[in-house]
Parts: structure tokens; sequence; C-alpha cells
């Protein structure tokens, strides 16, 4: 049994959908994510891998590589234009994630991070606290917000402006 992010009740698997993922050398693949619907307040949910970031083309390993790395050292197979929108997406972000962070530990009783009374000298230092720096931390990240129902939706296509 699956509990639902919203409510805790079982979820049930009532399908699954395609979904794109570009690797960091530019390769594609299809991955099948299941759909899956709570029980008591029947909203839809998907089940994603940790390769996966919400509203993301690329894997998570990629997306990490370039928050992380200074912009020449960057390997992804993206443009230009797509790092630099990666990355302030990232800092952007940094706030609300450090915050949800704190907040799920605290919801599962785990003292949370107490922050230096000295500002770090990075944004990805700061999440350390939490996940560590070993690869894999964006994942790390991704994982309980996203479980937690408290991830924030950035895509703007649809926005009016």
């Amino acid at each position: 049994m699956v509990p639902s992010p919203c409510c805790g009740e079982a979820l049930s698997v009532i399908g699954s959908r395609r979904r794109k993922l570009v690797s960091e050398s530019g390769d594609r693949r299809v991955l099948s994510i299941r759909r899956l619907r709570c029980g008591q307040c029947r909203k839809i949910h998907h089940e994603l891998s940790d390769c996966i970031v919400p509203y993301k083309r690329y894997e998570s390993a990629c997306v990490e590589q370039v928050v992380t790395e200074p912009e020449s050292a960057s390997t992804a197979a993206a443009d230009d234009a797509t790092l630099r929108r990666w990355k302030h997406w990232f800092y952007e972000q940094i706030p609300y994630l450090l915050g949800v962070l704190t907040s799920i530990a605290i919801r599962f009783h785990q003292d949370p991070v107490e922050m230096p009374s000295v500002p770090s000298q990075s944004a990805h230092h700061r999440i350390g606290h939490y996940v560590g720096d070993a690869p894999g931390w964006l994942a790390r990240i991704v994982r309980p917000i996203v479980n937690s129902n408290l991830w924030a939706h950035t895509r703007s296509a649809f926005l009016s402006g």
C-alpha cells in the first residue's frame, strides 16, 4: 500500500502515462509513470522515479551537475540558455526548498538543521546540511518534497502576462 501524500489513505493504480527523459549525453528514453488515485479524496498522483525532477525534461543527475558545477564545466547536452534557466530556477527555489525541508523535519519529529549565524558561501552548502553533498543530492531533495505534496508548480507556459 502506498499512502496518499494529501490524506494518508491508500492509493490504487489506475494506469500509467509515458514520460520522456533526456540524459546528460542527450540520449532520450521513455519511462512509464504509474498513475495512482487516492481512495478517499480521489486525487490523482504520479509515482516519480528518483531520476526525475518534476517539470524538467532532463534527468535529475544532469540538472544537479549543471547547478553544482561552474558554467564552463558543464557537459550536459543542452543549449546555454537552458543551462542558465536551470541555474536561475534552482537559486530562485533555494529559500522554498530549505523551508520545506525544515517543515518536513519538524513534521516527522526530527530536529531541523540549524542554520549557522554566518551565511554559508553557497546555496548548495546549505542544502547539504539536509541531504549531504554526495552525488544524488538533488534526487534526495525532490523525493521528500514531492511525496509530501509540497513541490512548487514552476511551469510558466500557461501563465498570462
